[in-house]
């Protein structure tokens, strides 16, 4: 069994604040064996993060959320960037061509872009995977939707931190039963749904500052374009 966080963010990424080293040092500090940095709509920190991981006792999965016309989809063993705003069968089709496995992160949660604000229910068996549990919740009621969506199609489950400050990687974790220490090997086992969940809340003050923080970065950028 290897506990796994499929759903982080760095400083790269317009919402993160940490760099590479600090999540890779946060996972290996509460025991993870993998890690997958996902920024929004970039990949390098993510292929950094896959090649430092040795140094640190993990397995780096490289990997991208992408912001598709219908919302999020994480692209997990891409190498690439998978264009943005392309429709949501669509970008599935590239990250399968990029070697990839696409999984469809807070399907419910329409105020995070989550995909089901522009597709349908059935359209989600095209996914490889539904993240069931979101660290970053208020009452739990979308990831219990995610899970009865899951159950009801026979898709594999993930779950995932969506970690955008370093200290909150390792609140969601995948746990994937697979002998087979490799990016490759953690993928293909998510695919066979050979999967359990271990997730936490993300406390409210760290969301809370984490908002406050995307919001003064995102002022800050604008002022400087």
């Amino acid at each position: 069994m290897l506990a796994v966080e499929l759903h982080s963010h760095s400083v790269r990424s317009h919402d993160g604040r940490d760099p590479v080293e600090q999540l890779l040092e946060r996972a290996q500090a509460v025991d993870l064996d993998a890690l997958a940095v996902t920024d929004h709509d970039a990949i390098e920190a993510s292929l950094e993060a896959a090649e430092l991981a040795p140094e640190y006792g993990l397995v780096g999965i490289p990997g991208i959320e992408i912001s598709s016309a219908a919302g999020h989809i994480l692209g997990l063993g891409v190498e690439e960037v998978i264009e943005r705003d392309r429709p949501f069968h669509e970008t599935i089709e590239r990250i399968h061509d990029a070697g990839g496995i696409a999984v469809v992160p807070h399907p419910f949660q329409e105020l995070r872009k989550g995909v089901l604000r522009s597709v349908s229910k059935q359209d989600l068996v095209a996914a490889d995977a539904i993240e069931v549990y979101n660290s970053r919740l208020l009452t739990g009621h979308s990831n219990r939707q995610a899970e009865t969506l899951a159950e009801r199609y026979g898709l594999p489950m993930t779950a995932g931190s969506d970690a955008h400050v370093a200290e909150m990687v390792g609140q969601a974790v995948t746990v994937v039963d697979t002998a087979d220490h490799s990016a490759d090997g953690i993928l293909a086992a998510i695919e066979d749904g050979k999967t359990s969940i271990d997730g936490r809340r993300t406390p409210f003050e760290i969301t809370l500052r984490q908002a406050l923080g995307t919001a003064k970065r995102r002022t800050k950028r604008q002022l400087f374009e």
